[in-house]
């Protein structure tokens, strides 16, 4: 006696119509360790939303600047976080410009790059305002609030979610920078 099998189909992420595939294929290749490929997508779709001025061009310029890191590129690494952090600067996200900043500084130096760290860790005492506490939006400049667990991995684009850098929209939802969804948390 014979059963019949059915297609077996690969697994894959569900797709999203309002996610850009450019945005997908970015992470994709992020995700799977091929960084100069990474890097000029994740350029591109920087330059795009920095036409545009988009508030997501920090994140796209942050993340080609991680990808120039791990393939061995620090100068042109360095200028996109910089980059990245300018443009937060100068819109005046000073909670997003922090978070940023101190990330990318923790970043460079668990890779060895102290020098490289300090120069960010200037940047951001520098650049950062010393703004009352009662001012709105200060209450993300504090991490002592507690969350929820959110996925490591955007389940819309694919973009990886870091607790400490995504905008909260509440306590169990935030946003992810890279294409605006809503991920909630545990």
């Amino acid at each position: 006696m014979f059963r019949k099998r059915g297609l077996i189909r690969p697994l894959q992420r569900p797709f999203s119509p309002d996610i850009p595939p450019a945005v997908q294929r970015a992470n994709e290749l992020m995700a799977s360790g091929d960084y100069n490929g990474a890097a000029v997508a994740f350029e591109q779709l920087a330059r795009g939303a920095e036409g545009r001025v988009g508030p997501r061009a920090p994140h796209f310029f942050m993340d080609a600047a991680r990808a120039r890191f791990k393939a061995g590129q620090k100068s042109i690494a360095m200028e996109h976080a910089h980059h990245a952090l300018e443009l937060l600067a100068s819109s005046k996200r000073w909670p997003a410009f922090q978070m940023m900043g101190e990330n990318i500084a923790t970043f460079l130096n668990k890779h060895g790059m102290s020098q490289e760290a300090q120069e960010i860790s200037d940047y951001l005492k520098a650049t950062l305002p010393s703004l009352p506490a009662n001012q709105p939006g200060m209450q993300s400049f504090t991490r002592e609030r507690t969350r929820s667990r959110i996925p490591t991995v955007c389940p819309g684009c694919g973009g990886p979610l870091r607790s400490d850098e995504v905008e909260w929209l509440d306590e169990t939802t935030a946003e992810c920078p890279y294409c605006g969804s809503a991920v909630r948390g545990e």
